[in-house]
């Protein structure tokens, strides 16, 4: 079993950055694929990006050069830095991974999520 422990998010003015970590213990190897899913209201989970465990990144279009996915593998972590933050960014953002070296749509295990609000 894997257990995922995220970091807390926060409230964040527009245009300021926050980054998220996310921890995994249990029976988890470097070959993981690792991510961020989030879920804005009324609306349904999306993928923001992942990272293969063989280090091919994803990325959502609506996020691309403004985050930034890496993984720490010795650490078994994976972080989100999220710069020019929007609030369309806010959402609940829930970091997952796979068994396998890649991301799929249902991920094996989910982290408990944790709530990013862009807002002046």
């Amino acid at each position: 079993q894997v257990q995922l422990v995220e970091s807390e998010g926060g409230l964040v003015q527009p245009g300021g950055s926050l980054r998220l970590s996310c921890a995994a213990s249990g029976s988890i190897t470097p070959i993981y694929g690792m991510g961020w899913y989030r879920q804005a209201p009324g609306k349904q989970r999306e993928l923001v990006a992942d990272v293969s465990g063989t280090g091919s990144i994803n990325y959502a279009d609506s996020v691309k050069g403004r985050f930034t996915i890496f993984r720490d593998n010795s650490k078994y972590t994976v972080y989100l830095q999220m710069n020019s933050l929007k609030p369309e960014d806010t959402a609940v953002y829930y970091c997952a991974a796979d068994r396998g070296t890649m991301l799929s749509s249902t991920p094996d295990y989910w982290g408990q999520g944790t709530q990013v609000t862009v807002s002046s």
